[in-house]
């Protein structure tokens, strides 16, 4: 595999814009689109809130319905969500306004909204934007950065993340670019994200790999515990890299499977270490668990604990939080038996070992813990399985942001 520069339109066919519409009354970007010249098999994960956007809705019924897909449009600044019928009619506004403006069916077009949650689209800015993106397309590395740019909401930058593998003789490239900084917990969070490929993949494989990845993925971050309403994974391949088909049983999935899986691991960690104020990507690894459940429950708790999380933010090892969050998480192990370390750029410590605390040098942890990222690992040693969730600190800027969001 190979990382390379790009996200959206690093693999062949696709192509992106972005621009400011005007949704948001400043000279951000607020639309984007993203579309393949060729359709699209297509998969998707979306939100477990029972609170689910319109575009949500429109989208579950074309990925699981419609035979491909070929366009995305995309918003933020508002949600379109807790809308009722008209956000719906808005989503098949939308579709029928880009279906129009690029000649394909309306039941190939996604879309997605980001932002206020109660409000209803502006339609009228909403199809001017609709009617000036295509216009805009590329297939350029500065095409699919305005994109990732467009997306954004109380993200401090944009997020995208590309690679190439070999398939066959054929090089297959996967790309992508997600949004996201607050309002994100396991089980989806509000962010949405895109990824495209060239590969030519059975559907039903790539739903089924699509599912797995993300649950090892976006379902093993946490920025402050909320479960958004309007949270999107999509995955488009349009098969132009010419490679023979992959399906469930090919001697090729493992390889396009690790690609993908890159993709979606790292757009994931990237979110969680622009979590909304936060100075640090906080990981937490569970170590030697006796099943993938038990190593789950373990890190994500480890990582939405707000008062570990706090002592993160402070350099301070308090290491007792992290005990004491794997204790309520609901999994079955022995405190007694848990050695705990911290790790960053500089050096690993070990702070407790069999549950206690080690003669470790406090002036050292701090150092560790004043970098970015900071590690911390429980060795649980009752097994041989491990899993790793991601975060971040909870700082002063958190509170600020989110007191005046909708201002």
């Amino acid at each position: 595999m190979e990382i390379i520069q790009g996200g959206v339109t690093a693999a062949t066919g696709f192509s992106a814009a972005g621009l400011n519409a005007g949704i948001k009354n400043n000279v951000k970007k607020d639309m984007a689109m993203v579309f393949s010249k060729a359709p699209c098999v297509t998969a998707g994960t979306f939100t477990t809130n029972k609170v689910s956007a319109a575009p949500v809705k429109w989208d579950k019924n074309v990925v699981y319905n419609s035979e491909y897909a070929q366009a995305v449009v995309i918003n933020s600044g508002v949600a379109n969500a807790c809308t009722g019928e008209e956000g719906y009619q808005a989503c098949d506004t939308e579709a029928a306004a880009v279906a129009e403006n690029m000649g394909i069916p309306k039941e190939s077009v996604l879309v997605a909204s980001t932002g206020v949650i109660g409000k209803q689209l502006p339609m009228d800015i909403i199809v001017k934007g609709i009617n000036e993106l295509p216009g805009k397309l590329a297939d350029t590395l500065e095409a699919g950065t305005e994109a990732a740019e467009a997306i954004m909401t109380t993200d401090t930058r944009s997020k995208q993340v590309a690679c190439t593998v070999e398939i066959g003789d054929k090089k297959v490239t996967v790309g992508g670019m997600c949004k996201g900084a607050g309002m994100i917990h396991p089980n989806m969070a509000t962010m949405l994200c895109f990824i495209t490929s060239d590969v030519s993949i059975d559907k039903a494989c790539l739903q089924k790999m699509t599912s797995e990845i993300v649950d090892d993925s976006f379902n093993m971050i946490s920025v402050d515990g909320d479960t958004s309403t309007n949270d999107t994974v999509l995955v488009l391949a349009n098969g132009l890299a010419g490679n023979d088909t992959i399906t469930c049983d090919s001697d090729d999935y493992d390889t396009f499977y690790e690609a993908l899986s890159y993709v979606l691991t790292e757009l994931s960690k990237m979110i969680a270490g622009d979590g909304e104020g936060c100075t640090c990507l906080f990981e937490a690894q569970v170590i030697n668990a006796s099943s993938k459940a038990q190593a789950r429950t373990l890190a994500k708790a480890i990582i939405t604990s707000s008062l570990t999380k706090a002592a993160i933010f402070g350099h301070d090892a308090n290491w007792g939080r992290i005990l004491c969050a794997m204790g309520y998480s609901g999994a079955d192990f022995d405190p007694e038996k848990v050695d705990i370390y911290f790790e960053s750029e500089a050096g690993k410590l070990k702070i407790v070992e069999d549950g206690k605390a080690t003669d470790y040098s406090e002036e050292k942890a701090t150092e560790i813990l004043s970098k970015n990222p900071v590690v911390a690992i429980a060795d649980v040693k009752e097994g041989d399985v491990k899993a790793t969730a991601w975060g971040c600190d909870l700082t002063f800027d958190y509170v600020k942001i989110n007191a005046d969001y909708r201002s």
